[in-house]
């Protein structure tokens, strides 16, 4: 059975959601984030990076949102949580990688900026600088690359989820909803969805 690490509030929260939507047995168990559990040698020696998410698989242990939804597609065909085209797959990973690669990041300067800088004073500045790119980065996303109702089209799939969860980090990161329709009716379809709202509650709960 498939075992993922995750944290509350973090990005693991979509490829638990696209566990759940699979219908693969799976288990979930919670990394204490405030107790610094992701940096003891138990945790590490599961993931040495010392991040969420992590699944433990019977082939060894996957991290990093991208590979763990194509993993858990490709795991169950039937659920049809990719395309099959190839170009339309290709579409769909190059629209996690660009949450993965810039979207986070973005989101990430405004409490872990000591990843790419030492001055305090440079801490700050990151941090101001959250809302500008946090907004531009979902501005492309409502403009060009959500397709309505869900981010491939009528074809629900991995993005979904991915798109959802880093798209809770909109108001705490400064940026007004209200500016964002499409990705406000994304994110009211997807917790309409059973599999999201179990999750959801889940994680509040743990």
């Amino acid at each position: 059975m498939l075992k993922l690490y995750y944290s509350p509030g973090s990005c693991a929260l979509a490829s638990h959601i696209a566990l759940e939507e699979s219908g693969i047995a799976y288990t979930a168990e919670r990394v204490d984030f405030k107790n610094s559990q992701q940096t003891t040698p138990e945790y590490l020696a599961i993931n040495p990076k010392g991040r969420v998410p992590a699944l433990v698989t019977d082939r060894g242990v996957l991290t990093e949102n991208p590979a763990i939804l194509t993993f858990v597609a490709q795991s169950a065909p039937q659920a049809r949580l990719l395309p099959e085209d190839p170009y339309v797959f290709a579409q769909a990973q190059s629209f996690n990688t660009y949450l993965c690669s810039t979207v986070h990041i973005n989101h990430a300067h405004k409490m872990r900026g000591y990843r790419w800088a030492a001055e305090e004073n440079s801490f700050a500045d990151m941090k101001r600088k959250v809302p500008e790119t946090m907004a531009a980065s979902f501005g492309l996303i409502e403009r060009d690359m959500l397709k309505g109702p869900w981010v491939m089209g009528d074809q629900f799939t991995v993005c979904d989820p991915y798109l959802f969860t880093l798209g809770l980090w909109l108001e705490g990161d400064g940026v007004d909803l209200a500016t964002l329709p499409k990705v406000a009716a994304h994110r009211k379809r997807m917790l309409e969805r059973p599999a999201v709202a179990n999750v959801v509650a889940d994680e509040k709960a743990a």
